[in-house]
C-alpha cells in the first residue's frame, strides 16, 4: 500500500465512521447513560465486528455468509433475541425504577455493552459486501501481502475505534453536564435501539 492510498482510506473509514447511525447512536446512548467506559466497550464491539467483516472482503471468504445457509439464519436470530432480550430489560427496568432515583440497567455490564456493539455490526451482512466493493477502491484485495493486510486491518481499527471514542468522549461529557437525572432518558434510548436493531435483523434478508 502507497501512503496516499493508506492515508485516503484511513480517511474515508473516518468519515464513515462519523456518519450517524445505529452503531453511532448505540455508543453514544450508552456513554452518555453509563459513562465513558461503556460507550467505550461498545465501541470495542463495533471495531472487532468491522474486523471479522474485513477479514471476510480480504481473504475472500465472502461466499461463507452464503454458504452458511441455515446456521446463518440461526445466528442471525440468536443476535436479533439476544439485543431483544436486552433492549426489553433495559425497558423494564427503567419502568420499575421510575419512582426512585437510581436506575439498575443490565446493559451496564462490561459483556453486554461490548455485545451490543459487536451483533450490531454483525448483524448487517450488507456491511461484507460493502467492503468488498469499497476496499478495492484503495488497494489491490488480491495481491495483498501479509503486510498490507495488517495495516489495512490498524487502519480500520484506528479509524473507526477512534472516531466511536470520539463520540463516546462527547457522549459521557454530556450526559455528565446533564446530571443523573438524564440517565433514564439515556438508558430508554439505549433500549430503544436495541429493539429496533433486533427488529432490523429479524425483518432484512
Amino acid at each position: 500500500m502507497t501512503l496516499s492510498a493508506t492515508a485516503a482510506l484511513f480517511s474515508a473509514l473516518c468519515v464513515l465512521a462519523a456518519v450517524p447511525s445505529t452503531s453511532v447512536f448505540a455508543v453514544t446512548a450508552r456513554a452518555a447513560s453509563g459513562g465513558f467506559r461503556q460507550g467505550a466497550l461498545t465501541a470495542l464491539g463495533i471495531v472487532v465486528g468491522d474486523l471479522i467483516l474485513v477479514a471476510l472482503a480480504v481473504f475472500g471468504l465472502a461466499l461463507i455468509v452464503e454458504t452458511f445457509g441455515e446456521q446463518a439464519r440461526l445466528l442471525r436470530a440468536l443476535a436479533a433475541g439476544y439485543l431483544l432480550l436486552l433492549g426489553i430489560l433495559t425497558l423494564h427496568r427503567l419502568r420499575a425504577a421510575a419512582r426512585t432515583a437510581a436506575v439498575h440497567s443490565p446493559l451496564r455490564a462490561a459483556g453486554a455493552s461490548f455485545m451490543v456493539g459487536l451483533l450490531i455490526t454483525l448483524g448487517d451482512q450488507k456491511a461484507v459486501l460493502f467492503y468488498l466493493a469499497f476496499l478495492p477502491a484503495f488497494v489491490d484485495l488480491q495481491a495483498l501481502t501479509p503486510a498490507a493486510a495488517a495495516v489495512v486491518f490498524a487502519i480500520t481499527a484506528g479509524s473507526v475505534g477512534g472516531v466511536k471514542l470520539a463520540w463516546a468522549w462527547i457522549a459521557s461529557r454530556a450526559g455528565s453536564w446533564r446530571g443523573r437525572r438524564a440517565a433514564p432518558l439515556f438508558e430508554a434510548l439505549s433500549g430503544v435501539v436495541m429493539v429496533a436493531a433486533a427488529i432490523h435483523l429479524l425483518v432484512t434478508r
